[in-house]
């Protein structure tokens, strides 16, 4: 099973890419298969699109949404020790999901229908629905506590 995070951020005024990007990179790994893929938009060099692929593995609901939940914990830390506050603008557009199939256009001309299927794995729709709620569930909770390490730095910075 993989996951899609898309994270979507405007660069302020004055910032650089590498101001970003060296604010931005992990020190601390996912522990799980992860592509993070940095994207600049054609069309206005300062938003960014941030890209991950998450393989989760095969492995049952409880174990996706653990490795998942670990993730998040991760991630929540790793912002909180190198905030985007001054670098990018407070706007952030996120979108996360698993993904449901994958399909190779490469080949020229006419191609089969193919059901849906990820790594060769069949999907089944609403097992992907029921792990989407729970995984969605534990997004909301790591954003909660980001948000709040979030809004803790502000006030210290304002005090």
């Amino acid at each position: 099973m993989k996951f899609l995070a898309i994270i979507h951020r405007r660069l302020r005024e004055g910032k650089t890419f590498d101001d970003y990007r060296t604010a931005w990179f992990h020190a601390t790994g996912f522990g799980a298969p992860t592509t993070m893929y940095t994207v600049v938009n054609a069309f206005d060099p300062r938003d960014l699109i941030s890209v991950g692929v998450i393989d989760c593995g095969d492995g049952e609901l409880e174990e996706t949404r653990s490795k998942m939940e670990a993730m998040l914990a991760t991630d929540v830390k790793e912002r909180s020790a190198s905030p985007l506050d001054d670098i990018v603008e407070e706007e952030i557009v996120r979108q996360f999901g698993l993904v449901i199939a994958e399909d190779d256009f490469s080949a020229p001309g006419t191609l089969e229908y193919v059901p849906p299927s990820v790594d060769g794995r069949p999907s089944d729709y609403a097992e992907l629905v029921e792990m989407s709620a729970r995984i969605a569930r534990s997004i909301t909770e790591a954003a909660a506590r980001r948000d709040e390490l979030t809004d803790e730095r502000k006030k210290r910075r304002e005090g």
